[in-house]
């Protein structure tokens, strides 16, 4: 029998992959950073000599924390030890592990042999581990799990002697030496799996668990081989060389691509590193009285309270989460297992209200007897977060704050999603799960590659794959939902996609993947990559072709969570509406008022357009007043729905601010008009006036209009436009006062580099409501501002807050003049500037804290200085940006303006900041 020698220590310098850290996965943390080496780097749980709590997700990583908060409840949990996230971070940086770190493995290995009453390493009584990696946060991109770790060809013996199960020994062999291959050493999971399908084939059998003993005992021969054949040397027999290029796998894996790409999609910090978690193995492929499950403590993808959840008999864990089986329901664990059942229960219920949220268990039951792997906060669809946190609410578990923290901006954003049309009809080809509701239309794919490369294109897509591995989740992410042919309702792909908020069906069975042909089949009918397919999340149905989606509306518990949102935010929220249509919608979602109404999206109707041309045509002043005589009933329409919808509710209108070229035909499409007419031998009276109006187009064309001939210089330069404006808002406003409406109207100059403009332009705005109001014979209280979108402006708001009586700042032509980003262009660049890090994030997208957000902390401290009681907001698609809005809260802002589909979005994240205010 082989002794345990404590003095035996891991070998540092091993000669393989897995040990190097590279330049490009290594975590640069300079030596004089924050970081401090804590002598302490393993932390022991379960037995009686658990060591850690949930307190300690930084150092221990959620798995770890919470396996150690388990172990303090007396929940059945297999001991085990963490090492700290620290020693990943010093790892990557140092190319080392620190000093101390392998005595404390020693150490806390001898403490696992104690509690199991095994060796590690011994080859008539050994004790086998499981490895995994752990985070502050659940990260479905990481490392994938190692169990089995310290089978050899002797050991495997010794487990087959002391369990009496052959089959059992040499099963759990063949799962290390695939996962130890593909995880440790980067050998593809499809070459072993190749091998077992082929060996599965060759014996007439479809389930791994219809192989005998020698089939096992083959298939461990061919993976040492594989293994042989991919890294030039053998199998390592050793279980400390095992072990160590486990916890070497783990660390380098958080630098893996799909680990960083997670990252990126999460906004997780690089330098939190991972922890790993060594486990003493307990065995769900022992017989039938034996299994492995995943399950929820309320429904994830509804919120309902139920347990929710599924198993498989003879399995181990990885089973159920690679969709390898398909599982049962928990329910049968019941009928089957009562005994075990009814503990989980107990357990389950003790859990949730321990933490007080949903949770997400892992689970395995070697001989009737069960054990805990895992629990951890459980993903959960928008829908279900909503339900689950307003539920909780009422059952006291939680209160209303905590409630809202809970669900994430996105989250919102996630129910604003369309689902199919009750109306529609469609014939559906073949139904699986529903893994993850929503609905979705696109062209098939069948690799994430794709996937991504046609979402760059602007081609929504489908991604169908027969299962997903974490490799797929740049796919995942840029496809519009995913379906897959095996998995259950806890698989990768369900729970990945319920995270991202995709719609995902699962565990379709009916279809079959040709990947040479680029086809799946169902029966008869063939679908082929680029043909349109639709998926609904909801109910598991496939359809061919595509099926008409329509928005959702708030109700019911998302309500309940945004009238919670609002009684806690002190930040209103308004949104940009130029019809009344849009108005009534952003009304329905809560906005507090119209912080954009763009007045030149009125222009470009059918209907409007030819007197539009007429007014920017005319060569003098009075005949440009004729032609906005026929434009003034139509805005001043427009104005009464926009108010009525508003009632009692701000409305800040822009005047006029595009250059006014964009209002004419193309020059292009005029000269190859001519061109044509003259071909046809037209009448020559129509090709000159195609003739003056390209005339008028050269006239009026610019350099760079963007910072040419618009805004408030038209303003001044065409006075009668902006004066047409002010008499249609005006007399509108007049009409519904008189029904009796409380008309809130904000007239915005747009552009202002210099008081003095704005003062020009206030006196005529003035002059024009005053004359209009004493038309109409009523009163109106109204407030002239300006938009803040120049550096200038924002420079000198202290002068310009002498003649503005609001200021709004237009972030997105403000971010484009601080930064001289056209934002028309941009796109071409700004993709590689987030990615090389120049950039965190796409500018135009989230408010650049440190360049625009302090010129605008600039212009309000300076504006107010002016004015003390001066109302402030952004109008800019910022005001939907989570990271915007809780910005916008800390400088002091008094609304934020986004479009309406995201007015819940910005309710939810102007609670939020105030919440992390308090709590800082």
């Amino acid at each position: 029998m082989q002794k345990h020698n404590k003095s035996v220590r891991f070998p540092i310098n091993l000669n393989i992959k897995s040990t190097i850290v590279t330049p490009t996965n290594r975590l640069d943390i300079p030596l004089g950073g924050k970081l401090v080496a804590n002598k302490k780097f393993v932390y022991l749980f379960g037995n009686g000599y658990t060591e850690g709590n949930n307190s300690m997700k930084d150092l221990l990583g959620g798995k770890g924390a919470n396996l150690a908060e388990m172990a303090n409840l007396g929940i059945p949990v297999p001991a085990g030890f963490t090492i700290t996230t620290e020693v990943c971070v010093l790892y990557l940086r140092d190319h080392k592990y620190p000093d101390g770190l392998l005595e404390q493995i020693d150490e806390a290995l001898l403490k696992l042999e104690e509690a199991n009453k095994k060796k590690f390493g011994d080859p008539d009584n050994p004790l086998l581990l499981s490895v995994r990696s752990g985070a502050r946060v659940s990260m479905p991109g990481m490392m994938d799990t190692v169990l089995n770790l310290g089978l050899n060809d002797k050991t495997v013996k010794g487990i087959a002697k002391k369990s009496n199960n052959e089959r059992f020994a040499y099963d759990s062999y063949r799962r290390f030496l695939t996962m130890f291959g593909d995880v440790v050493l980067g050998i593809k999971y499809a070459k072993f799996e190749s091998i077992l399908e082929e060996k599965k084939h060759e014996l007439g059998v479809e389930q791994d668990t219809e192989l005998d003993v020698a089939s096992l005992k083959d298939l461990v021969n061919k993976f040492k081989e594989v293994i042989k054949e991919h890294t030039g040397e053998d199998f390592p027999q050793d279980p400390r060389k095992q072990l160590q290029m486990a916890i070497d796998a783990v660390f380098n894996s958080w630098n893996n691509q799909r680990a960083i790409k997670y990252r990126k999609l999460n906004g997780i910090p690089d330098e939190w590193g991972t922890a790993v978690n060594v486990q003493s193995m307990v065995f769900g492929n022992m017989g039938d009285d034996c299994g492995t499950g995943v399950a929820f403590t309320r429904d994830p993808a509804t919120g309902e309270k139920r347990f929710f959840g599924e198993y498989l008999t003879n399995a181990q864990g990885e089973d159920v989460v690679a969709g390898i089986r398909t599982p049962q329901p928990i329910e049968n664990l019941k009928k089957n297992m009562p005994k075990v059942y009814e503990q989980l229960e107990k357990i389950y219920k003790k859990l949730e209200n321990h933490f007080r949220d949903m949770q997400d268990i892992e689970f395995t039951i070697q001989e009737g007897k069960l054990y805990i792997l895992q629990t951890r906060t459980g993903k959960r669809t928008a829908a279900a977060a909503i339900k689950i946190a307003v539920d909780m609410e009422k059952e006291g578990l939680i209160d209303k704050k905590t409630a809202v923290s809970r669900i994430e901006p996105a989250q919102i954003d996630m129910l604003l999603h369309p689902m199919f049309d009750p109306d529609a009809t469609y014939d559906v080809i073949a139904t699986g799960l529903p893994a993850s509701p929503g609905a979705a239309v696109g062209r098939v794919v069948f690799t994430a590659e794709d996937a991504e490369d046609k979402a760059k294109e602007g081609i929504k897509t489908i991604l169908v794959r027969t299962e997903t591995s974490p490799e797929d989740i740049g796919g995942m992410d840029a496809s519009e939902g995913i379906l897959t042919v095996r998995g259950g309702m806890t698989s990768h792909a369900a729970v990945v996609a319920r995270g991202m908020g995709k719609p995902c069906v699962t565990g379709c069975g009916a279809i079959s993947i040709d990947m040479e042909k680029r086809e799946f089949t169902t029966g008869k009918v063939i679908v082929k990559e680029g043909d349109y397919i639709s998926i609904d999340g909801s109910t598991g149905n496939v359809i061919l072709g595509k099926v008409d989606l329509i928005p959702p509306k708030l109700t019911g518990e998302l309500y309940t969570i945004l009238t919670w949102a609002d009684e806690i935010r002190s930040l209103k929220v308004r949104a940009n509406a130029d019809t009344p249509h849009d108005a009534t919608v952003a009304r329905d979602f809560g906005a507090q008022g119209i912080g954009l109404c763009r007045t030149e999206h009125m222009f470009f109707g059918e209907e409007r357009i030819p007197a539009v041309r007429e007014m920017i045509m005319a060569e003098d002043v009075k005949s440009r007043k004729q032609a906005l005589e026929k434009l003034l009933p139509m805005q001043k329409e427009d104005f009464i729905g926009i108010f009525r919808a508003m009632d009692g509710f701000p409305v800040t209108i822009r005047l006029l601010d595009p250059p006014l070229h964009e209002f004419l035909p193309n020059q292009e499409e005029l000269i190859e008009k001519i061109r044509e007419l003259e071909m046809k031998g037209a009448d020559k009276k129509e090709i000159d006036e195609v003739q003056r109006v390209l005339d008028r187009v050269e006239v009026l064309k610019e350099i760079n209009p963007m910072l040419g001939h618009r805004g408030c210089r038209l303003g001044i330069t065409y006075p009668e436009v902006y004066e047409m404006q002010v008499r249609a808002i005006i007399e509108a406003a007049c009409e519904l006062t008189r029904e009796g409406l409380k008309i809130v109207p904000e007239i915005m100059i747009p552009l202002v580099s210099h008081v003095r403009e704005l003062e020009l332009i206030k006196q005529n705005v003035k002059t024009t409501a005053e004359a209009t109001m004493k038309e109409c014979g009523a009163e109106i209280d109204y407030l002239v501002g300006t938009m803040i979108e120049l550096p200038r402006a924002a420079i000198t708001a202290d002068q310009i807050a002498k003649e503005a009586e609001f200021f709004s700042f237009g972030t997105n032509d403000l971010t484009q003049t601080t930064f001289g980003f056209s934002r028309d262009d941009a796109g071409k660049f700004l993709p590689l500037y987030v990615e090389k890090g120049i950039l965190e994030d796409d500018p135009f997208a989230v408010l650049d804290q440190d360049g625009v957000g302090q010129l605008v902390k600039i212009g309000i401290e300076k504006g107010r200085s002016t004015r003390k009681n001066l109302k402030i907001g952004i109008c800019g698609e910022h005001g939907g940006d989570p990271k915007s809005v809780k910005f916008g809260h800390e400088i002091g802002l008094n609304y934020v303006s986004c479009s309406p589909f995201r007015v819940p979005i910005a309710r939810i994240a102007a609670a939020h900041a105030v919440i992390e205010s308090e709590n800082k």
